[in-house]
């Protein structure tokens, strides 16, 4: 193509997380170019083969000149490539991160995460904010943990129809260490653990109002989503909540300043705290460049419901609060239909090995929940480790009705909580008919439904099936002296305690 004569030419790339307007004139011309897709979103949209840049050419610009490629997406460990094909990003506030990313071995990122105390641990929907912490400590950047033990005083209001209930300090100082114990066995030493109490205990409201808070525009504040839909609520919103985004946006203004962390990442429904962090670093410290902030998309299942609620609530990721084993068992029963997003989005497996396990599941003679076991395995591994998965498998296994695993208390005691129990005496239990045992612990409404399922071979005790209605409990039937497992059929069990 033959060169065009030489003009002045300016080109302006708008990547604004605000709303922005463009009025056009006689002088220049705007419009819009689709290029391929690439690992960043500048405007909150919905997927689609292409992101739409907003350009802006001045008149002068000659007719001719050829349009610039765009950037090409190399096979390197690019964390923010990386991020993008496993479904981890929803939106990025600049491209420029892609290009920070890359230079990790002459300038690692520092990149923090936030989680609010407001209950002793953190829950599955966290989970999605450690593994992308995780993912930029593999390919060698430092991840930061922020504690909100200020913010979640005020409350976040965002996804949040009310608002929050007050916390009383000593919650607030349980859920703290609760949450801080969470990560630390999480990331082990790969993070950084921090708490913007630590500083906000320190800052006065006046200076606060006058080095901070004439940086803010209302206006730019009301547009944010989280408050347009609560303003328009019955409940509407109080000034304590409206505050909370230049409360987080201070936090990255602080950690930038002092900590030297330049990337803030977040759920989807983070984005206008995010933002309000990227543009008070901008406003108050002058610094165009920089400050990234990145947003993942919510956990959903394929019906669109929210994956992290169990009939039971939430799915914590403390240990005591719900155990490996029921964690394990949660993840081991996804529909088909999430299975593979899942494997992709909260695993570390290669893609390649997780196309090979989706290819597995359409051929003949495929073990069902064979993908769900993987899945399974790798969140509780990566959530309660090795010995976490160890103990969820035994216990899986060992619970399983005519498993051979043999039984004992420890098996036993690592799911109690998650299977129903009585407690009877010795001689209430030693010598007494195993079909009216099942009736006395619960297992059965009457002796006639015992019997009717002991017939059909659906009747175990410590898994190991009863066939003889005159059955009855031997003291060597009783695991370790202490406790008797019932199970009718697969799913509904008892712990009979000795007491």
């Amino acid at each position: 193509m033959a060169a065009a004569a030489s003009t002045t030419t300016r080109t302006l790339l708008l990547f604004s997380p605000f709303k922005t307007s463009l009025t056009s004139s006689s002088s220049s011309s705007y419009y819009f170019h689709n290029f391929p897709k690439l690992p960043f979103s500048p405007f909150k949209t919905t997927t689609t083969s292409t992101y739409t840049y907003c350009c802006y050419h001045s008149s002068t610009q000659s007719q001719s000149q050829s349009q610039s490629s765009p950037p090409r997406l190399n096979n390197n460990n690019n964390v923010i490539e990386i991020l993008q094909q496993r479904g981890l990003i929803e939106s990025l506030t600049s491209p420029d991160l892609h290009d920070a990313a890359a230079a990790v071995s002459s300038s690692p990122l520092k990149v923090y995460c936030g989680f609010d105390p407001t209950a002793q641990s953190l829950h599955l929907g966290n989970l999605l904010g450690l593994i992308v912490l995780s993912w930029f400590h593999r390919l060698g950047h430092q991840p930061v943990a922020l504690i909100g033990g200020a913010t979640a005083r005020v409350g976040d209001p965002s996804g949040k129809s009310l608002e929050r209930p007050d916390l009383d300090l000593d919650s607030l100082r349980r859920n703290t260490l609760g949450i801080q114990s969470t990560i630390a066995r999480i990331l082990s030493e790969n993070s950084v653990i921090l708490n913007n109490y630590d500083w906000w205990k320190e800052v006065k409201l006046l200076d606060f109002l006058k080095d901070v808070g004439k940086y803010a525009r209302v206006g730019t504040m009301m547009a944010k989503e989280s408050v347009k839909k609560r303003l328009e609520s019955e409940q509407g919103m109080s000034y304590t909540e409206f505050t909370y985004q230049l409360l987080q946006g201070y936090d990255f203004l602080h950690l930038y300043k002092n900590e030297g962390v330049r990337v803030q990442i977040g759920g989807s429904d983070q984005w206008g705290n995010i933002t309000a962090g990227t543009e008070l670093i901008r406003k108050v410290l002058q610094v165009e460049k920089g400050a990234y902030g990145l947003t993942f998309p919510l956990l959903l299942k394929s019906d669109g419901t929210k994956f992290g609620k169990s009939e039971d609530g939430a799915i914590w990721l403390s240990p005591a609060m719900l155990s490996p084993y029921k964690f394990y068992q949660y993840f081991f029963s996804v529909p088909d239909s999430d299975v593979v997003r899942f494997l992709k989005m909260l695993t570390f497996l290669e893609l390649e090995e997780i196309d090979e396990l989706e290819r597995e599941m359409g051929r003949v003679g495929y073990v069902p929940n064979t993908a769900q076991r993987r899945l399974a395995e790798e969140v509780t591994r990566f959530v309660h480790g090795e010995e976490g998965l160890m103990e969820a498998i035994k216990a899986t296994k060992a619970l399983r009705p005519g498993a051979e695993t043999k039984l004992d208390w420890e098996t036993i005691e690592g799911i109690a909580e998650d299977v129903p129990s009585c407690s009877l005496k010795y001689d209430q239990v030693v010598n007494v008919q195993l079909v009216e045992l099942s009736v006395s612990a619960g297992l059965f409404e009457s002796k006639s439904a015992a019997r009717r399922l002991l017939k059909q071979g659906g009747l175990y005790l410590n898994n190991s099936r009863v066939d003889g209605e005159d059955k009855r409990i031997e003291a060597e039937d009783i695991v370790d002296g202490k406790v008797v497992l019932l199970s009718a059929g697969k799913k509904n069990k008892v712990l009979v305690r000795i007491s």
